[in-house]
């Protein structure tokens, strides 16, 4: 996501860190080559010029050019003007109203609205709502069983018709059984269309009608670039919208889209998908994507997504052992099942600050060597995942067989594992060494600052 962007920003960006003294000059030159960047990442014209224009005159100002470190102040600025390129601040869903809320989905055929409908269902129902997912797409072959199916995944019921007379009064019926079922939201998916003609427009226009919205939001693929812009002007124009929701944000996505979509429509982006499974959907927040783009992590969305997947009581027992010193390789193993819930390994990376493009690509990142390692742990006993130290050769020459790896994978696992525990009884065992706290589970869990305790 935005990694030719990162890349050619940060390029820009170190250049001007690296310079003691600015000038107009050398000011215009760094924009010329940001202004650049934008355009190569499908970034609309006129936001490109207009954005390089309002960090121009922000940067050649008095305090920035006579600033001890005015590298450092321009950066600050870029960082600024992207967030409010993008909107400011997050932009909740409003479901408030009447009962049930109607979310109505539109886009092009394509887009993803589908797969972002059960999304969305899942995402709602983690956070304590009651969805209802309905299958408003009667043309598309399979439309309603790829809905069914995914719904199922995502533990949310979805209503279906295919022999429905009229949308309208699909829909209609929809918001019936979502009353009788005491579902609060409504999730309808509509039928997208190759491109955008007048009668996919008086579709979208009569369910409108007959089941008046709370949100109306635009599901744009967010590959397409600067054509996404062209398709969001015509729904707004003919339908009317209230929010954005930009997917395939991880496949080959210049950015453009992302950067162009809220400064031209002036319409709220309150969702982003970042993958393919049902659970790669997030908020989407102005500043941390300013963050991420222009390399500096997003610890937050970091945070978020481990407290999502990390238990409260586990945490409490993962604090215990640390200050006791006695992890075992069973602990390893759910720590690792922990990361992989959170999602692909170079997603995670990518939101850690200072991860540059270049670092993650020598970074080991292939799920398959994650399930090796989970293979050696699995083809130990139970007594050989809590004493490592009885690992002798016979018997990692059968975990490798066992696990389908060789002995010299097996004596790196255990390698690693034990520099892992030296380290963190070099961090416990430093009196007043810094606390250091890692969300989990809405806890915390503090590693160091006590000594261990002299068994008697």
């Amino acid at each position: 996501m935005f990694e030719d962007l990162t890349q050619k920003l940060g390029g820009v960006l170190r250049k001007l860190r690296g310079q003691g003294l600015l000038t107009e000059d050398s000011v215009g030159e760094s924009l010329r080559e940001v202004r650049r960047a934008l355009l190569e990442a499908d970034v609309h014209y006129q936001v490109a010029r207009d954005f390089v224009e309002r960090v121009r005159l922000k940067a050649i100002g008095r305090e920035v050019l006579g600033s001890l470190q005015p590298g450092q102040l321009v950066v600050k600025i870029v960082h600024d003007e992207i967030v409010t390129l993008l909107g400011g601040q997050a932009a909740d869903l409003n479901l408030s109203g009447a009962y049930p809320a109607v979310v109505l989905l539109a886009g092009l055929q394509g887009c993803g609205k589908t797969t972002f409908a059960a999304k969305l269902a899942g995402h709602l129902a983690r956070r304590g709502r009651k969805p209802l997912l309905v299958a408003a797409d009667i043309y598309r072959p399979a439309a309603s069983d790829q809905l069914q199916i995914l719904g199922s995944q995502v533990g949310v019921p979805v209503f279906a018709r295919p022999d429905a007379k009229g949308v309208p009064r699909l829909v209609q019926e929809g918001r019936a059984e979502a009353r009788q079922q005491l579902c609060d939201t409504l999730i309808v998916d509509t039928a997208g269309r190759l491109h955008i003609d007048d009668e996919l427009m008086r579709e979208l226009a009569a369910i409108r009608d007959a089941v008046p919205p709370a949100e109306t939001l635009l599901v744009v693929d967010a590959m397409t670039g600067q054509e996404a812009v062209r398709v969001a002007q015509e729904f707004e124009a003919r339908l009317g919208l209230t929010g954005l929701v930009l997917t395939k944000l991880d496949g080959d996505a210049r950015g453009g889209a992302a950067l162009s979509l809220r400064a031209v429509l002036g319409k709220p982006i309150k969702f982003v998908g970042v993958g393919e499974g049902l659970d790669d959907l997030e908020t989407f927040h102005p500043d941390r994507m300013a963050q991420r783009i222009l390399g500096m992590g997003d610890v937050l969305t970091l945070i978020e997504k481990a407290q999502e997947t990390y238990d409260e009581e586990a945490a409490r027992k993962l604090e215990q052992k640390v200050r006791k010193q006695t992890l075992t390789l069973e602990d390893f193993l759910e720590q690792l099942q922990h990361i992989r819930r959170m999602g692909p390994l170079d997603k995670l990376l990518g939101m850690v600050p200072g991860m540059t493009p270049a670092m993650m690509a020598q970074a080991t990142l292939e799920p398959r060597q994650m399930h090796r390692v989970q293979g050696i742990v699995h083809s130990m006993t139970p007594q050989e995942r809590r004493q490592p130290q009885v690992v002798d050769g016979s018997r990692r020459r059968r975990i490798a067989r066992g696990s389908g790896t060789s002995v010299q994978e097996v004596n790196l696992l255990l390698k690693q594992f034990e520099q892992m525990k030296r380290m963190m009884k070099s961090m416990s065992a430093k009196p007043g060494a810094a606390t250091r706290q890692v969300v989990a589970g809405g806890g915390s869990m503090r590693y160091g600052g006590k000594r261990k305790r002299r068994q008697r």
